[in-house]
């Protein structure tokens, strides 16, 4: 894929978990804060503007900077381990 698509997909994807997180502050099947959370680290790696929020949240709310670290440490694993590639079995 082009860093452009790239781009606009975690966008669209950000923007997506954000928009359940508002439906989700108001149904009580979604849970709210976390698809709002979800969707702010995802924006946070794009958009300088949710990043500088995203900082300022974690300054004010030190609980909600420890989740955010750990979620990112464990998305970082993930990746890590995806991105390996594996011997081929010919």
């Amino acid at each position: 894929m082009k860093k452009g698509a790239i781009h606009y997909l975690l966008l669209a994807l950000g923007w997506i978990f954000i928009f359940l997180g508002i439906l989700g502050l108001f149904l009580p099947i979604l849970q709210g804060i976390l698809f709002l959370a979800i969707g702010l680290i995802v924006l946070s790696r794009r958009s300088p503007r949710v990043r500088l929020f995203n900082q300022k949240m974690g300054q004010r709310y030190p609980k909600y900077r420890a989740i955010q670290d750990d979620a990112t440490a464990r998305v970082k694993r993930l990746m890590e381990k995806f991105s390996r590639k594996k011997p081929r079995s010919d």
